[in-house]
Parts: structure tokens; C-alpha cells; sequence
């Protein structure tokens, strides 16, 4: 048990910091942390009416700030574009985080699609499945009723009621 939990724990630790780091990336989504801003120019249709301009461009959260002739003035979050009725020419600016944490943090998010022949959908149920492993196998790490074992206990049954009690209080 030993021998295994110790290879299968060196074959997650990448996975789990990886999973770790995006983790914290995902915690802070509005607030720019880990973030760069990054002008943005997109030409959609003509003549749009300002509750259409959200759909065009697929910015959720866009709220119009006023019109000026041709010109509709925007705002997400905390960042102002315009949209030019007569062109169709939007600019504005985004955060986006930078590459490897956006695939990092589309990995943390994977979801399973039915009929998905995804590798990654797998990998991560695998992933999912050698941790709950690594939790159950420590129990074998120590004999029962010594002084380590029951310290691991305790502290596993207060990390699970750690769990409970922040689902019924979040």
C-alpha cells in the first residue's frame, strides 16, 4: 500500500499544482488579480441598438453608459468601449489572464459532454479517482490504534467537518 500510494502521489503532484494554481486564479475573477488588460477592436453589425450590442460582441455584463449621436459608450466591469453605429467598429478593453493560466484554468473547468470523445474528460475523472485513493491509503500509512494513526483520524474527520460546515454556511 505503501508503495503505491507513494508513486501514485508522485504521478498527481504536476496535476495537483496545476489544479492548485488555477484554483486560486478561479477564486478572484473580478478583481484583476493575476490579470493584463488588453485593447480590443471588433467590427460586428451595422446599426445596432444598444440591447443588441451585448449579443453581438458576447460580453456578458455589458451595460450602456449613453449614446452620442453614432457613437454608444459601454462599460464592462471597469473597463469603457465604444461602438460606432455607422462602421460597426467597437473598441474596448478586457483582462484576460495570461496563456498558460487560461489553459490551466480550462483544464480546472473541464466539463463532461455526453458523447465526448475528450481525453481530458477522462484524464480528469482519473485524476479525481487517484485522489480519493491517496486519501483512503493514508490510513494504511500507520498501524491502527498507534499514536499517528488516531492523530490522522482526527484530523481527517476535522477536515471533513471543516467541508460540511462551510457547504451549509457559504
Amino acid at each position: 500500500m505503501r508503495s503505491l500510494h507513494r508513486d501514485i502521489g508522485f504521478f498527481v503532484i504536476g496535476l495537483t499544482v496545476i489544479y492548485s494554481l488555477s484554483g486560486i486564479v478561479l477564486m478572484y475573477p473580478g478583481t484583476g488579480v493575476f490579470k493584463h488588460e488588453t485593447r480590443i477592436e471588433k467590427t460586428v453589425s451595422r446599426n445596432l441598438k444598444a440591447d443588441k450590442l451585448s449579443r453581438a460582441l458576447r460580453i456578458k455584463g455589458l451595460k450602456v453608459v449613453r449614446e452620442e449621436g453614432e457613437i454608444i459608450h459601454f462599460k464592462i466591469n471597469a473597463h469603457h468601449g465604444t461602438y460606432n453605429k455607422t462602421t460597426g467598429n467597437a473598441v474596448y478593453s478586457s483582462e484576460k489572464v495570461p496563456f498558460v493560466l487560461a489553459k490551466f484554468n480550462k483544464l480546472h473547468k473541464a466539463k463532461y459532454k455526453a458523447n465526448s470523445k475528450e481525453v481530458v474528460h477522462w484524464f480528469v475523472t482519473v485524476f479525481g479517482v487517484l485522489l480519493i485513493f491517496l486519501a483512503i491509503s493514508s490510513f494504511w500509512m500507520f498501524k491502527p490504534g498507534s499514536k499517528f494513526f488516531k492523530r490522522g483520524l482526527y484530523i481527517s474527520i476535522a477536515g471533513g467537518l471543516g467541508a460540511v460546515i462551510l457547504m451549509f454556511f457559504r
